[in-house]
């Protein structure tokens, strides 16, 4: 009988092994079978949306289960995308920031409601209450009261240090109360570096390369523009032209802005990071922060509404929220922590999905918005959503039509375009010295009987200025840069008659000329 007995267990432990292994290997299978589907699928996308390359990798389990490159470097001088090629990942840097000051929590040096004047005591906002309650939480969750992007042309492409950036922000006026609303803002993040570098005494780029490239063997991976310099496998950004073609451009080293979006990085040492983070702060067996620092960062602190657009279109999603170096929203029933990185010329973004042990990175060297419907739909194949739609032929559709539209807008505009006529004054009584107690200096001289702007804070600005009708004249940019948007000079008359102020007026998603107002000092 207990011989009987042993070999049915005996039999039952090997029917079970064998449902596992049979289990494995069919789990294996459909993986296989969905990453062939997700490269035809992104082999597609490059071609439809007309990107020069990009590469991607997905972590599942702890391991790196894709990495893949598609598409050149540059338009001109080609260069094959694989996984090890190098892109800018912009805002997908704030997570590390956040990181840092995690493990400075962790060492006891440093508390996420600490008030940021206590290590940064010079710092002074627009509001003095502001300035006196501001805390760690506060820099990394958009909560400060600035509208998106206030203040980003104090860091692009001027000469400011990350301290005149900061001792300039006490002249950007907050757009809704204090942890009352959101709004991105890279000068917190850029606020947030400057206490990682008071506390440990370190740049925060040393910071970053110590406590994170280093330990995850990141070693391609760059904190300035200024590294890449000689560096092989280095994909070139691309803007846009008028036809919305894309065209190779140069970096710009914008080492003002490092902590909100500095990092240079491969998908496949981005999904080293990865691992980290859906580790809860754990790398191969070693602790770089802990869980309850990953918990905080992955905690909403800030909850933004869910537009009715967004309701009709992803109807799984009930919450959207901010946190610390992270967005997130749920979606067919799991959270979601993500985040984008812009920088000119790259586009990218970064997908956790904590309870599916699942990370997606996706670097592109294009401005277009591949990567979201991109990660969209990766997120469907690997959840098993069915009858999923189409994102990225969704997106497209969706731009065409506003493409036609502006296109339309833009030919109405044409036809109401001013007759022919000469500014009111002549030429030199625009020339002078104007100030904006944010931003600094600008000086518009005449040169060859036209007018020409020079902006002090930043050399590589300014342009030429034809006239378009009254006091108001078109600006050209001297330097094609990829964010540049066109852009109007408009002059304002004081009560005395003669020119009063400037402004640049500008239709830019990225930022704010209006937040200038130039007076004319002289």
């Amino acid at each position: 009988m207990n011989y009987t007995f042993t070999l049915f267990r005996r039999f039952a432990l090997f029917l079970s092994l064998v449902a596992v292994v049979s289990l494995q290997a069919s789990a294996q299978q459909n993986t296989a079978a969905t990453l062939q589907k997700l490269d035809a699928y992104y082999q597609k996308a490059l071609k439809d949306w007309d990107v020069p390359g990009m590469a991607i990798a997905i972590v599942r389990n702890d391991s790196v289960i894709f990495a893949k490159g598609y598409g050149v470097r540059d338009l001109k001088t080609g260069g094959q995308v694989d996984a090890n090629t190098v892109f800018g990942i912009a805002s997908n840097s704030k997570a590390y920031t956040a990181a840092a000051l995690g493990i400075l929590v962790d060492e006891g040096k440093l508390n996420w409601n600490d008030k940021v004047t206590k290590h940064l005591p010079w710092l002074q906002l627009y509001d003095p209450y502001v300035t006196q309650e501001l805390n760690i939480k506060d820099l990394l969750s958009h909560r400060a009261g600035y509208r998106t992007f206030s203040g980003d042309l104090l860091w692009y492409n001027t000469t400011y240090s990350r301290r005149e950036i900061l001792e300039r922000a006490r002249h950007l006026k907050p757009a809704y109360s204090f942890r009352d609303g959101y709004g991105y803002s890279n000068i917190m993040f850029i606020a947030a570096g400057e206490v990682i570098e008071a506390i440990s005494g370190q740049t925060w780029e040393d910071f970053i390369k110590q406590r994170f490239f280093s330990p995850l063997s990141m070693n391609r991976s760059y904190t300035s523009v200024n590294e890449l310099a000689g560096k092989d496998n280095v994909a070139s950004p691309h803007g846009f032209d008028e036809k919305h073609k894309p065209y190779p451009t140069t970096f710009t080293a914008w080492d003002n802005w490092n902590p909100a979006a500095g990092i240079f990085t491969s998908v496949s040492q981005q999904a080293q990071w990865m691992r980290l983070q859906l580790n809860r702060g754990t790398y191969k067996g070693q602790k770089i922060f802990s869980e309850d620092a990953s918990g905080m960062m992955w905690t909403a602190h800030n909850a933004l509404p869910i537009s009715k657009q967004a309701e009709t279109n992803v109807p799984s999603t009930h919450f959207s929220a901010a946190g610390l170096g992270w967005m997130m929203n749920d979606y067919e029933g799991r959270k979601i922590l993500a985040h984008g990185g812009g920088h000119e010329g790259m586009n990218s973004r970064t997908v956790l999905v904590p309870e599916e042990n699942l990370g997606i990175v996706i670097l592109t060297n294009s401005m277009s918005s591949i990567m979201s419907p991109l990660a969209n739909y990766t997120l469907d194949q690997f959840f098993g959503v069915q009858n999923g739609r189409d994102w990225s032929q969704t997106s497209l559709d969706n731009m065409a039509k506003a493409r036609k539209a502006q296109e339309e807008a833009a030919a109405k505009a044409a036809k109401e375009k001013p007759r022919k006529s000469k500014p009111t004054m002549d030429l030199e009584a625009y020339a002078g010295t104007y100030t904006s107690p944010l931003y600094g200096d600008a000086t518009i001289r005449v040169q060859n009987k036209q007018l020409v702007l020079d902006l002090a804070p930043a050399p590589a600005l300014g342009g030429k200025l034809t006239h378009w009708q009254h006091d108001i004249f078109d600006l050209e940019w001297k330097n094609n840069f990829a964010l540049l948007t066109p852009t109007k000079v408009r002059f304002i008359v004081g009560s005395d008659g003669k020119i009063a102020e400037m402004r640049l007026d500008a239709n830019n998603p990225d930022f704010h000329f209006s937040e200038l107002e130039f007076r004319k000092v002289k």
